[in-house]
This record gives structure tokens, C-alpha cells and sequence, in this order.
């Protein structure tokens, strides 16, 4: 099986030794975690919770896109919250990026996460066509 790194400048660049996506011969595509960094400028989007889970959905569609897939084929997601009290409006913009049938997912609070960011999503998807 093979496996082939995905890297597009409509997303932020890795800042360490992973790739933005990894597609495998499969079919698959598996993003590492986004975080709110808008690709133009480098900077982190508004606080607000709701400008960050567009911001990284944004990033998310933009590496799917590169990976051949998009967010139609997302099978899974995995969202990190800073504080599940976010949970509600980050709820309501995910649903408008994820139609039925919603893709599976987990949703977690840690602790801290990179950039101090109060959002982090990844994503498992099908290789479209």
C-alpha cells in the first residue's frame, strides 16, 4: 500500500515533522489536525469560537481538495476543544460544512492545544471518484 504526503498552500504549512494529509492506495485520506492559522497570513483567526471552526473546516476542505477528496467524503472527525463550553457554537458551524449522513465523530476538551487555539479538527476521508 502506498502512501503519499499531501501539502497545499490553501492550508497552513506544517510547522514540524508531520504532513498536512497522508493518501494511501486505498483510498484514504487522513489530515492531521487543523488549527485556526489562516494560510494568507500565517496569523491565528478571531477568538471567537465560531470565526476558528470556520477558519479550520476552511483548512480542512482545502487539504481534502488537494488529497482528490472533500468534505462530502469525510468519514470521521476528531475535534479537540479548549473548553466544552464551546461545544454548542461549534456544533452549529460544523453542521453547516457537514450535511447527512454526518461523518462519525468524537469530540474531546483538553488542556491546551497549539497557538493556544480553542479548536483543533482532523479528518479520515474517502478519495473521491
Amino acid at each position: 500500500m502506498e502512501r503519499t504526503a499531501i501539502s497545499t498552500k490553501n492550508a497552513p504549512g506544517a510547522i514540524g515533522p508531520y504532513s498536512q494529509a497522508i493518501r494511501i492506495s486505498a483510498g484514504l485520506v487522513f489530515t492531521s489536525g487543523q488549527i485556526p492559522l489562516v494560510p494568507a497570513t500565517g496569523a491565528m483567526a478571531p477568538p471567537d469560537i465560531a470565526l476558528q471552526t470556520s477558519q479550520v473546516i476552511e483548512n480542512l476542505k482545502a487539504i481534502l481538495e488537494a488529497a482528490g477528496s472533500d468534505l462530502a467524503h469525510v468519514t470521521k472527525t476528531t475535534v479537540y476543544l479548549k473548553d466544552m463550553g464551546d461545544f454548542a457554537a461549534m456544533n452549529t458551524v460544523y453542521a453547516t460544512y457537514f450535511k447527512d449522513p454526518a461523518p462519525a465523530r468524537s469530540t474531546v476538551e483538553v488542556s491546551k492545544l497549539p497557538r493556544d487555539a480553542r479548536i483543533e479538527i482532523e479528518a479520515i476521508a474517502i478519495i473521491a471518484g
